[in-house]
């Protein structure tokens, strides 16, 4: 299974990989398009902290998909049949992640295809694309 892993402790908050993905994905410059998220910023402690939302392959969105078009391929990673989805968008809500992307425009649910641009554009490794 070929999937993301993340290591919070090393992300700086940038937001490297939100638009890195997001440009990959939607050609935009636009974290909010991106399938992946990070919520960064200090605690009450004064502490950074940061919380890397990324998709794990767990297929819950295949599992809503009333039209079945969002199944694992070979390596185990969800891919969605685009030109068979009927737009729905109910994988979107039932993300527990959060991380699938819907755009307006094309009324269609994108979601983390394991491509790895997250990863390579990520400074401090916090990110890893890892197959079991």
């Amino acid at each position: 299974m070929k999937r993301l892993e993340k290591n919070e402790a090393l992300c700086v908050g940038c937001h490297q990989c939100e638009l890195a993905c997001a440009k990959a994905y939607y050609k935009k410059e636009d974290p909010a398009y991106a399938c992946l998220r990070v919520e960064d910023g200090w605690d009450e402690s004064g502490e950074y902290k940061a919380a890397i939302h990324i998709c794990n392959q767990c297929g819950k969105c295949s599992e809503v998909c009333n039209t079945c078009v969002i199944q694992p391929n070979a390596k185990g990673v969800y891919m969605i049949r685009k030109k068979e989805c009927v737009g729905c968008l109910m994988c979107v809500g039932f993300c527990p992640e959060q991380v699938m992307v819907q755009d307006d425009a094309r009324q269609e649910p994108s979601k983390c295809i394991a491509c790895g641009i997250c990863v390579k554009i990520c400074p401090t490794g916090a990110l890893s694309l890892v197959e079991d």
